[in-house]
């Protein structure tokens, strides 16, 4: 028997290991700096249209978020932010770079049941020196077979991957928090993807769920996910 799925891809932000509340508690500082020029709404919202703005030049990951935030406290107080805040934007950013890692809920022990009978890939987008750390330091290197950290996550990419690693896209199955990157490139790419949700999600990672379609479901944590993948094949 063919088999339905013979690659996982799985996302590692929010996925394999906590990422995104260390962003959040981040922007609270940042509200909090420049809290005598605006209220937080307004800043979040002008701060996320710096980074969509900002993301083909400086690509995902925490340098470029620290560099929108610094356009941001600009551009909010009409060129008159104080150097001090400069200073601590890039305090925190610095800091974000060298937080720990903290595995999600049986993250290791899945991974080595899922790496028995499949090949496994990761795939992230980010700053590579930081993705690079955090993985080292995740202790979850050695259950790949290979590691693809990309500048972004799109139905070229994903065919490119899994006909490069595995056995093609429509034997490829790709895991993670975000409808955005992880699912509808994947299902376009004609593979098999798994929505994980996280508590929080960047809203540039939000999206539609894809048309119904069996190539297509949603786990409530990657636990669930070895039983997904027997009741594909048993089916």
């Amino acid at each position: 028997m063919t088999p339905v799925v013979t690659t996982i891809g799985l996302d590692a932000d929010d996925t394999l290991w906590h990422n995104e509340r260390f962003f959040a508690l981040t922007q609270d500082h940042f509200a909090d700096l420049l809290r005598a020029h605006t209220d937080k709404e307004t800043l979040m919202a002008r701060l996320l249209v710096a980074e969509r703005r900002n993301l083909p030049h400086y690509g995902f990951g925490i340098k470029g978020f620290t560099l929108s935030m610094i356009e941001t406290a600009i551009d909010v107080t009409d060129g008159k932010v104080p150097a001090t805040v400069i200073r601590k934007i890039l305090d925190a950013g610095r800091d974000m770079l060298s937080h720990p890692i903290e595995l999600l809920p049986g993250v290791a022990e899945t991974l080595n049941q899922l790496g028995r009978d499949y090949k496994l890939i990761l795939i992230t987008k980010g700053d590579l020196l930081d993705q690079e750390r955090k993985l080292a330091q995740s202790g979850l290197r050695d259950h790949f077979d290979r590691i693809e950290i990309v500048s972004d996550k799109t139905p070229d990419i994903y065919t490119r991957i899994f006909a490069q690693h595995g056995t093609g896209a429509d034997q490829g199955l790709m895991a993670g928090n975000s409808l955005a990157s992880d699912v509808v490139p994947m299902i376009r790419a004609g593979g098999w993807a798994v929505h994980i949700p996280h508590a929080l999600t960047w809203a540039y990672e939000r999206a539609d769920p894809p048309p119904v379609t069996a190539r297509f479901t949603t786990l409530e944590a990657l636990t669930r996910l070895p039983d997904h993948l027997q009741a594909l094949t048993a089916g």
